[in-house]
């Protein structure tokens, strides 16, 4: 998504004209606002929010999917016991509460 320049405004002028701005963003414009001439804020729609949300559902499946298959791809199908981890540790089992 890209945002034409145009597109800027100050807080105060976002402010002031509210309602019409409210207009524009749910007919698919999007505006930056602007705190001390620095961007702070965005407006857009509720359709683009929505899509932007799922979009960070998609990337966060696709990092557990790349964590799984890397993890498939180097398993050595080496298997280890509660009990041989406590040893190699020299962790006595039974004295735990």
């Amino acid at each position: 998504m890209r945002t034409d320049t145009r597109d800027m405004l100050s807080v105060t002028e976002a402010g002031r004209s509210l309602g019409r701005l409210t207009s524009d963003v749910a007919n698919g414009r999007t505006v930056v606002v602007l705190k001390n001439n620095e961007p702070t804020a965005a407006l857009v729609s509720v359709r683009t929010m929505e899509r932007l949300d799922r979009v960070e559902e998609l990337e966060e499946d696709l990092r557990m999917l790349a964590i799984a298959y890397t993890r498939t791809l180097t398993d050595s199908g080496v298997r280890h016991t509660l009990d041989d981890v406590a040893a190699e540790f020299d962790i006595d089992l039974v004295d735990q509460d």
